[in-house]
C-alpha cells in the first residue's frame, strides 16, 4: 500500500489535507481499503459459501468505511470539528470521535464559540506520543486500513496514542506485538532508555524519575518484562555467552564484553532482577558473579556514577534459597562524610 505524508486535494483542488498545520504532516493513501484488514471474508458475494451466495452487507459496508476514511478521514469532507494537536490541524466529525473516551471528554468539557466544535488536544508531557503516532490511532477511529502504516519503529508512538485515547484495544494489541518485535541488539538501549521512565511493578521508581503513572496501562509492565526477558534469555542465547565464558579465544569472549556493556546501561531494578534470576544462564555460580562485578564496575563509570549510592554484588556460601541463586545485588546509600569542626 502507498502511503506518504504529503499534501492532497479537497473537493477536486489542491489544498491541505487533513493533518495540515506547519509541518504539513498527513496521512495518505491512494489504494482502496484492503479487504485482509477484517477478520470476515470479503470475497465476492456471487461466490458460493456452503451452497448459499455470500451475503453482500460484507462488501457494502467496507464500501463505507473505505469512504468513511478516505473522504472523512484523509480529506476532511463535512466535518463539524477541528481537532488541533501539536502543530496539526485535522478536519474530523464528532460521531467518529466518541468512539475514543478520551476525546468524549474534550469535547464535553472544551467551551464553544462558533458553530464548529474546536477541541485542543495537550500533548507536551507526553513525549511517547509523537506526531505519526497520534495520526495513525486518529486514522484508526475511521478504519482499520490505518494499521497498514504500523511499523515496528512508529509501534511505541501508536501504542501511547492509542493508550490515551482509549476504546482501540485491537489497535494497541498489535501496536503492542509490533515494540515486541522491535527489541533486538541493535535497539536494546533505546529500550532500556524507555524503561527508564516508567515505573516497576513493585512502585519503586528509578532515582532519576519520579513515580507517575504510565501512560501506557497494562502494556507499561509487558514492555518492561519483554525486555527483562531479552536480557535474562534472548541476548545471552544470541551472544553465545556459554561458549565465550568457556572460551580464552578473544573472538568468543566478545560477546561477553557486548553483554557488558548493555548491562552496565540498564536501570538498577532492572539489573538486579536479571543478574539474580535462574533463567540468566551463562555459567556457574560463579561465572555469574564474576560477571556482575565486572558490570557493577562498568556501571560505576556511567549509569551509577553520582547516583548517591552504591552497587555491590555478595555470593552466598552454601548457594542460593530452593530454585533461586546464590547471586545477590544489593544498593545502599553512601555515607555523607561528615566533617570535624574545631573550636577556635
Amino acid at each position: 500500500m502507498s502511503s506518504t505524508f504529503g499534501t492532497t486535494t479537497v473537493n477536486g483542488h489542491p489544498g491541505p489535507s487533513n493533518g495540515g498545520g506547519s509541518s504539513r504532516a498527513s496521512l495518505t493513501s491512494t489504494t482502496p481499503l484492503p479487504t485482509d484488514q477484517y477478520q470476515a471474508s470479503s470475497t465476492s458475494s456471487h461466490e458460493a459459501t456452503n451452497g448459499y451466495a455470500q451475503s453482500p452487507y460484507i462488501t457494502h459496508n467496507e464500501e463505507i468505511v473505505s469512504h468513511l476514511y478516505h473522504s472523512g478521514f484523509q480529506s476532511g469532507n463535512y466535518a463539524d470539528t477541528l481537532l488541533h494537536v501539536h502543530q496539526n490541524s485535522y478536519r474530523l466529525h464528532a460521531i467518529v470521535l466518541s468512539r475514543s473516551p478520551y476525546l468524549v471528554h474534550l469535547m464535553s468539557t472544551s467551551p464553544q464559540s462558533s458553530g464548529q466544535r474546536v477541541i485542543y488536544v495537550p500533548l507536551e508531557h507526553e513525549p511517547e506520543v509523537t506526531q505519526e503516532g497520534f495520526a495513525i490511532a486518529l486514522g484508526y477511529l475511521y478504519s482499520s486500513v490505518s494499521l497498514s502504516l504500523l511499523r515496528p519503529e512508529n509501534a511505541r508512538g501508536v501504542l501511547a496514542a492509542g493508550c490515551l485515547l482509549g476504546g482501540m484495544d485491537d489497535m494497541c494489541g498489535y501496536a503492542y506485538e509490533a515494540c515486541r518485535q522491535h527489541i533486538s541488539l541493535d535497539t536494546i538501549t533505546e529500550w532500556l532508555d524507555f524503561i527508564n521512565t516508567i515505573p516497576s511493578s513493585d512502585g519503586m521508581a528509578t532515582p532519576d524519575m519520579p513515580q507517575s503513572p504510565s501512560i501506557f496501562g497494562v502494556y507499561a509492565q509487558r514492555l518492561r518484562d519483554d525486555v527483562l526477558h531479552f536480557l535474562v534469555v534472548t541476548l545471552p542465547s544470541l551472544l553465545d555467552i556459554h561458549r565465550a565464558s568457556a572460551s580464552p579465544d578473544p573472538q568468543h569472549r566478545s560477546g561477553r564484553d557486548t553483554l557488558l556493556q548493555i548491562f552496565a546501561l540498564v536501570p538498577f531494578e532492572l539489573f538486579k532482577t536479571a543478574v539474580e534470576s535462574p533463567a540468566f544462564q551463562i555459567g556457574s555460580e560463579q561465572t555469574r558473579f564474576k560477571f556482575a562485578k565486572d558490570a557493577i564496575e562498568l556501571r560505576k563509570l556511567g549509569i551509577s556514577r553520582g547516583a548517591g549510592a552504591e552497587e555491590t554484588v555478595v555470593l552466598a556460601f552454601g548457594g542460593g534459597n530452593a530454585g533461586g541463586s546464590a547471586v545477590h545485588v544489593t544498593r545502599k546509600l553512601r555515607k555523607k562524610a561528615l566533617w570535624k569542626v574545631n573550636a577556635a
